[in-house]
């Protein structure tokens, strides 16, 4: 009896403010009655009850002995399997959501109604190999099926890498690890220190065993890098995006999400775990997001989700104009940092920090009046610029401690280890002084992108670090990639659907302060033999179809780097490449 009141108690909101002394007083006749009681009388006023105990009455005796066994379980998840004959999705019926789940606000269950299960059916097992390679095979068939090469980047010859084979020595075009800072001793010397000291692993979850000093530590690092109250550390940007969106887009009552048409997949898993409603708007369209702000009633909580670098074309968001839009109607703005922290801004917090680049160079405390004060939410990765693992967001306090207390992709996974903490945290505290890796990075960017422009091999303008060669199609971009590395011992990975759009398949290079002339003057050559042995199409060819991607456009658009000339000291320089080729020959 205890256990089904316990059990009716979570469902029910009577009973739910009920003690289970008070049920049982009421459950007990009085003296002289002999059908009824005061919990009976109540139920007969409940909604629910009342039909249940008129169908129970009208049972006959006979059926109503077979369902004397009490159930505390949800009977719309009691139903038999269904018959490996029964087609998915049919005879579905809506069942509401508790509202106490995270999900309540926008989302509806439909569990299908199954048939029993018959014990002597003669039909086929389901064969899971066949659909897999089926799934397979489609993927083959559309010239997307990711091909993983074996890359082992050697720390003492970065970007230098070995195959498989060991005495097979390439070098690497297209990591994340856009400054080097994977191999600096400022990382490795500190994580070797904190390995012998504190071990492996963490030990367990945040909540359990896996709160260490370190932890605590970079957060509040962070959360000075980009002037906010707190921050909060994640396995993974990937995860941070995807637990933060999920949870504060679901416990927003009716919340509605304004996402950038190119927004990283992180993303897009978060906003649809979260069942808010979604409003893509596209790439950098500040007329076309207005006109879906508009649409939505301004005391609706919205959520404007965009990046400030994206990865794959390198193009800047304008985070001016959605930080004057999002004021304008009511929204809280969500920026994603992860291709631009350690990258952008004179102390590396990214490009909101960058915009205001001599203030926050003079002022870098909270407060100063520089937009990155005006985004509302920054998350960003330690796995890219500053050469470690991991994400992170950072806002309000009052935010910052609601995830924590919320999101379980921040609750229910192992913490991440105290040796891989001390190093992106020193490579966070290192990267807020040194802006020489980041300028040399810049530069050897700038002479890439010029030489390839040189000779028509057609890179997708943008402002930023990425180097987008644009091929076109899927089975072009995969033999570019494989000649690269098998002829000329350069690995740059093909980016292929659904990374890209379909006829948008490209090369992705990316420069590091590590890639001298000898090697730039490599990949430029190996480019333009690659380009005239299959006839690859040139900028002059874009041009002729009308363009794609930003490559080859009847009116281009004037693009100028993020980083100016007075930025990377080369204001005096009268002939920049020769400044540049001199500047990167200096780096190992």
């Amino acid at each position: 009896m205890e256990f089904a009141l316990s059990q009716a108690k979570k469902t029910c909101p009577f009973l739910h403010v009920t003690s289970t002394s008070s049920l049982r007083r009421l459950s007990t006749l009085p003296a002289g009655a002999k059908k009824s009681n005061a919990l009976l009388n109540k139920a007969q006023q409940c909604p629910v009850m009342s039909k249940a105990m008129e169908a129970q009455n009208t049972t006959t005796p006979a059926a109503a002995q077979q369902t004397r066994t009490i159930s505390t379980s949800r009977s719309s998840f009691q139903k038999p399997t269904a018959s490996v004959k029964a087609k998915a999705l049919e005879n579905t019926e809506s069942v509401a959501i508790p509202s106490k789940t995270p999900f309540a606000a926008t989302a509806t269950a439909t569990p299908t109604l199954e048939k029993p299960v018959s014990l002597n059916t003669n039909a086929k097992h389901f064969d899971y190999e066949s659909f897999y390679n089926h799934e397979l095979e489609k993927k083959h068939k559309d010239k997307s099926y990711r091909y993983f090469n074996n890359i082992n980047r050697l720390a003492q010859k970065f970007p230098r890498a070995h195959t498989s084979r060991v005495q097979d020595e390439v070098t690497v075009w297209c990591a994340n690890d856009y400054l080097g800072m994977g191999r600096n001793p400022v990382l490795t010397e500190t994580m070797k220190r904190t390995l012998d000291r504190y071990g492996a692993g963490a030990g367990g979850t945040r909540n359990i065993a896996g709160n260490a000093d370190l932890h605590l530590r970079l957060e509040s690092e962070l959360a000075d890098l980009h002037h906010k109250e707190g921050a909060l550390v994640f396995s993974s940007c990937y995860v941070a995006n995807d637990a933060t969106l999920a949870t504060l887009a679901s416990k927003l009552p009716g919340c509605v999400i304004f996402s950038d048409q190119l927004n990283h997949a992180s993303m897009i898993q978060g906003m649809r775990h979260s069942g808010a409603q979604k409003k893509i708007f596209r790439h950098n369209d500040m007329t076309h997001l207005e006109e879906l702000l508009q649409s939505v009633d301004p005391a609706t909580p919205k959520i404007i989700a965009f990046e400030s670098v994206y990865s794959m074309c390198g193009s800047i968001g304008p985070i001016h104009e959605i930080v004057d839009l999002a004021k304008k109607y009511g929204a809280i703005t969500f920026l994603d940092e992860v291709h631009a922290v350690g990258m952008y801004g004179p102390r590396g917090a990214g490009v909101a920090e960058h915009l205001d680049f001599e203030l926050n160079a003079a002022h870098p405390t909270m407060g100063n009046g520089s937009i990155v004060d005006e985004i509302d939410i920054i998350t960003g990765t330690l796995g890219k610029a500053y050469g470690c693992v991991g994400g992170y967001i950072a806002g309000s306090a009052s935010f910052v401690d609601m995830i924590r207390s919320y999101a379980p992709g921040f609750i229910f996974t192992t913490s991440l280890p105290p040796a891989v903490v001390s190093g992106a945290m020193e490579s966070v505290k290192y990267l807020k002084i040194s802006n020489t890796e980041r300028q040399m990075q810049q530069i050897n960017t700038r002479v890439v992108k010029s030489r390839l422009a040189e000779l028509g091999i057609p890179v997708v303008p943008n402002p930023s670090h990425i180097v987008p060669v644009l091929l076109g199609d899927a089975a072009s971009a995969k033999l570019a990639s494989d000649e690269l590395l098998s002829e000329h011992g350069i690995y740059v990975q093909s980016i292929n659907y659904p990374t890209v759009p379909v006829g948008e398949e490209r090369l992705r290079i990316t420069p590091t302060p590590g890639h001298n002339q000898d090697m730039i003057d490599h990949l430029v050559h190996s480019l333009e033999t690659i380009w005239s042995r299959y006839s690859f199409r040139r900028v002059n060819d874009w041009v002729a179809e009308g363009g794609r991607a930003g490559v080859g456009m009847a009116q281009p658009p004037q693009i100028e780097p993020l980083w100016t000339n007075g930025q990377l000291g080369l204001d005096n320089v009268v002939q920049e490449p020769k400044a540049v080729k001199q500047s990167s020959s200096t780096v190992a």
